[in-house]
């Protein structure tokens, strides 16, 4: 039964890669919105857009796991291409994990293009391992988060507005632009409910120079992972729980 789900996860998600994500609408929009957004406060001040590059790279993670997967669950649902993947040998927690997994593949994807053209350009040299550690729980984390949000509501038009709230509400409190030590303190508290939060958090940490030994660095550096593989895990879960609701 497992190998079949596995099979199952894989599938779905090249499915939803070929079908949804690999096409303009959603390649734009996870990526030019959050390049047009950083390169808004490089011409301010180019001296510093260095330091933004962490919240460019948290911003393309976030925008290119959820450009259709806010509205995926829902059009299948309406279509009834959904209730036939439930007929395969799999169950419904795979066929979900399966839409997530897609997103994350293809935020994954976008995000490296992005990553690479920085580092390249601007001669950086972050921590892959790093890197990597922090990245992959946030882009299951966005993913998950898009499928719950979509499963809230019964129209496709409706999940895009509803995701769009914690999206901008995300960018403006979450340090992308901004540090959240200059924040007020119940602003600081909202930050920290937040995941984008600790993503912007965990890739400056990857980004900056300064030794893995460094006992600080690395009691906030695993904080930030363990919330994000936490709310991934969080996020899926209430996601399966509603789909389940809205399947019976």
């Amino acid at each position: 039964m497992w190998r079949d789900n596995l099979r199952g996860i894989f599938y779905i998600a090249m499915k939803d890669m070929r079908t949804y994500y690999l096409k303009p609408p959603s390649i734009s929009w996870g990526t030019v919105f959050p390049i047009a957004w950083i390169m808004a406060f490089y011409l301010r001040n180019p001296q510093n857009f260095a330091e933004l590059v962490p919240g460019l790279i948290a911003m393309t993670a976030l925008f290119s796991t959820t450009a259709a997967e806010a509205v995926v669950i829902n059009f299948e649902l309406r279509l009834g291409t959904l209730e036939r993947l439930l007929l395969a040998p799999i169950g419904l927690s795979a066929v979900l994990l399966g839409k997530i997994t897609g997103g994350a593949i293809f935020g994954f994807i976008m995000t490296a293009i992005v990553t690479l053209s920085s580092v390249f350009i601007l001669g950086l040299h972050p921590d892959i391992f790093l890197l990597l550690l922090i990245l992959i729980p946030s882009l299951f984390v966005f993913s998950s988060l898009g499928a719950l949000l979509c499963v809230l509501v019964k129209e496709v038009f409706e999940a895009q507005t509803l995701l769009n709230l914690p999206r901008f509400v995300m960018i403006f409190l979450c340090g992308v632009v901004y540090p959240i030590s200059k924040m007020p303190d119940v602003l600081k508290c909202l930050a920290y409910a937040l995941p984008l939060t600790y993503t912007v958090n965990g890739l400056r940490q990857a980004f900056q120079s300064i030794s893995q030994s460094n006992a600080l660095f690395i009691d906030f550096f695993t904080i930030d992972f363990l919330v994000l593989v936490c709310l991934s895990v969080l996020f899926t879960l209430a996601a399966i729980k509603m789909l389940s609701k809205r399947v019976e």
